[in-house]
Formats: C-alpha cells, structure tokens, sequence
C-alpha cells in the first residue's frame, strides 16, 4: 500500500532537497507540499495524506500547534517532525502535541527515513540525542513505587513492559503465544486506563513506575 506524504516547511529549497530525497522511495508518494501552518491544514483536509513531515518554525502559525491541529481532527495521520530545533522546549512540545517522530535537520537522510517508516508502522521516532532528554526529564522526578500498575490486569502489565521496552504487537505476540489483534486490544486498554495518548507517554510511564530502566 502507498503511502501518501505531506511535506512542510516555509523554505522552497528545503522542500525541494526533500522531495528529491523521498520520491523514489518505494512506496511513498508525496502528495502534497505547503510552506505556512494554514497551507499544511488546508492540505490535509484536501489530500488526506497518511503521513507530515514538519517544520517547527512556520511563518504564519508553530508547528506545533498544526500538529496540535491536525491530530485534533485528523488523529490517524502521523507527523514527524523536521527541524533546526533541538532544545527541549521545542522538543517536549511537540510530542505533548502528538508527535511520531522528531529528528533534527542535520541528521543524515538515512535517521529521516528511519524515522518515517518507524510512524509509518505506528511506532514513535526519536533522534537518539532527545531520546536522552526525555529519559532525562522523567528520572528528574521521584520514581513512583513500583508494583501493581494502576488498575491493570496481570496480562495488560506484561503488554506494557513489552510495549515500553520498544517491542511492536507483532513482536509481542510471539513472546506472549497470542494474536497481533489481542495485543492491539490490551494496548488499547492500557492506553484508556492509564490515560496515555502516545508511545512516547507509555515509556515516560514505564519509567515514572520503575517498570523499565532508563
């Protein structure tokens, strides 16, 4: 199956190195391209692409809040984003806003290709460095006392150690003997219960409870 691609960055030039890049992927097709946060939301009602690649500093609106955006309305499309930024401000912001990848522009074109295959597959992407941060900031904090994990079945516990150790349902299936649609249903109880929202919640999650180790 093809997936549709939406670039978006204010810069022509770096529209046009990246769509010279992806275009000869196998199985990518960029559908679309805008250079301002309202272009980028227009485009997304009109082309219904599976997948943005975004910027962070758009000149009308963040792109922060068009991802915000976007996954308010649209929340099966992923968004990876691209950007100079690599502070953590930028960096939290923007997975809180839902993220599924975040990589920096200097990184090489192989970690940009990674990184959209991996929210292609329904996983989270992040360049090795913020990933640093985001264990981090969850360390800084006082671990919770491990245990029984928040009203979870024994079973959903077992999904989540799976999940946050970066396992994908395939993988856990093997491991637990059940099916990819059994793990996707106690993924999606553990996400209802512990009212999580992305991969990226469930690992600061894990963290927090002791569950995996940094």
């Amino acid at each position: 199956m093809t997936t549709r691609l939406l670039l978006v960055d204010d810069h022509a030039v770096v529209r046009s190195g990246l769509r010279m890049l992806l275009e000869n992927q196998a199985g990518l097709e960029i559908v679309g391209e805008a250079g301002t946060g309202h272009e980028a939301l227009a485009l997304v009602k009109e082309l219904q692409p599976n997948i943005v690649l975004m910027d962070i500093g758009l000149p009308d609106m963040s792109g922060i809040e068009v991802t915000r955006q976007i996954k308010q309305q649209w929340p099966a499309v992923a968004i990876v984003a691209l950007t100079i930024h690599e502070d953590e401000e930028y960096f939290f912001k923007m997975l809180q806003a839902g993220v599924s990848g975040y990589v920096p522009k200097r990184a090489a074109p192989e970690e940009l290709l990674t990184a959209l295959q991996t929210a292609i597959d329904g996983d989270v992407y992040l360049y090795p460095s913020l990933a640093k941060l985001l264990v981090k900031d969850y360390l800084s904090g006082e671990r919770e006392t491990a245990g029984k994990v928040d009203g979870l079945t024994e079973r959903e516990q077992e999904v989540l150690t799976q999940l946050a150790a970066g396992a994908s349902n395939d993988e856990i299936a093997i491991a637990l003997t059940i099916s990819s649609k059994t793990v996707n249903r106690h993924r999606e109880n553990i996400m209802r219960k512990l009212n999580l929202h992305s991969r990226a919640d469930l690992v600061k999650y894990a963290i927090r409870k002791g569950i995996i180790q940094a």
